[in-house]
């Protein structure tokens, strides 16, 4: 998580000093994977480790076309090893993505509506 976090700042304090606007910067919310495990005999699976994935996003709102390339390719090569960089158009669902699900709390919204 510290390696994501730092590299998300490095991205933010490049657009700074490059002057790139940046909209928003923030974290999404940790996914935790686990990875199973079947026994040769039997049919028994167990967890064999857990996986997290923690994501970070840099919005930008103001990227010249022509100092686009320069600004990817300084990413790409300060890049750390296991962090991975995506670069996307901003959508509706990006923004719904930022917030962590509270069923209980969906659950007693639908009670008072109905």
């Amino acid at each position: 998580m510290t390696l994501v976090e730092h590299y998300s700042q490095y991205i933010h304090n490049l657009c700074n000093r490059l002057g790139i606007k940046v909209a928003e910067s923030y974290a999404l919310p940790t996914k935790t994977t686990e990875v199973m495990l079947m026994q040769e005999q039997g049919t028994k699976m167990f967890v064999d480790a857990v996986l997290k994935t923690h994501s970070r996003v840099v919005q930008l709102s103001s990227l010249n076309a022509t100092a686009c390339p320069v600004f990817i390719d300084v990413l790409l090569k300060n890049q750390p090893e296991g962090v991975q960089l995506s670069v996307q158009e901003h959508t509706e669902a990006d923004f719904h993505a930022r917030f962590k699900g509270r069923p209980e709390l969906e659950g007693l919204m639908a009670q008072m509506g109905n």
